[in-house]
């Protein structure tokens, strides 16, 4: 089986695109040719899950449709959507940031799907996908180490509650490093799927590992590697692995 994680930062892109012609205002153009781009590298990479952070629902930028959704029907997957910020978040009535959100895509059965809001940080959303012999969630936790902090306590009660195969992704905004996660990993016995601690941001020259697979000690292992594309300020993770038994 194989997972694609992948913060897509709405499709906006990186370098000039995105800093021309002040800062950031690629945050504001259309996003469909870069979109198109990163739509056919996922589709040629044949994941049977992916996990999408920085996703537009829909606002001007992306011309009024769902990412994730026409993402999905290219690839024949399900999906599922969440704004990644809390119903009364100011975000919520802020007509770009409301449309900000992650997704989930599979070609497998949906069980279930479940969606959690944190109670610190600005981004809070958990999201919770169950399949037939998996669990997955999908985070994108706090800037701030504090709230980071107070973010994976209340991540671990969650997960706590789920039994069988698991899989946690997601961009953990880890800025301080690897060691943040100790505890939550050594909670729940999650490994991380990227032994060789490969670098994932920023994707001209990455140096720092921000985005994670982690998983429980009944899925193994078969190849992890991380493509060499810019068409975010991320590069995507692929996970391929095996459910023991």
């Amino acid at each position: 089986m194989r997972f694609l994680l992948y913060n897509i930062r709405y499709g906006a892109g990186v370098g000039k695109q995105i800093h021309f012609p002040v800062p950031y205002a690629g945050y504001f153009k259309n996003t469909d040719k870069n979109f198109e781009q990163i739509k056919a590298f996922i589709k040629s990479m044949r994941p049977d899950i992916t996990g999408l952070i920085e996703v537009d629902n829909g606002s001007f930028r992306s011309e009024q449709k769902n990412q994730a959704a026409c993402m999905a029907v290219e690839m024949q997957h399900c999906y599922i959507y969440q704004s990644k910020y809390g119903h009364d978040s100011l975000a919520q009535k802020m007509p770009l940031l409301k449309q900000q959100g992650n997704a989930l895509l599979t070609n497998r059965e949906i069980k279930a799907k479940e969606f959690f809001y944190l109670n610190k940080g600005v981004k809070r959303l958990v999201m919770k996908l169950e399949l037939s012999d998996l669990t997955v969630y999908l985070v994108h936790l706090s800037l701030k180490f504090r709230h980071r902090q107070k973010q994976l306590l209340e991540l671990s009660e969650i997960i706590q509650q789920t039994e069988g195969p698991v899989i946690v992704a997601g961009d953990f905004n880890v800025f301080k490093g690897h060691q943040e996660l100790y505890t939550f990993q050594a909670a729940h016995g999650l490994q991380n799927a990227n032994v060789n601690g490969l670098p994932s941001h920023p994707s001209r020259a990455p140096r720092r590992q921000l985005d994670y697979i982690l998983h429980t000690a009944e899925i193994q292992t078969t190849d992890f590697h991380v493509p060499d594309v810019k068409f975010s300020d991320h590069v995507p993770l692929i996970y391929d692995f095996e459910i023991a038994g």
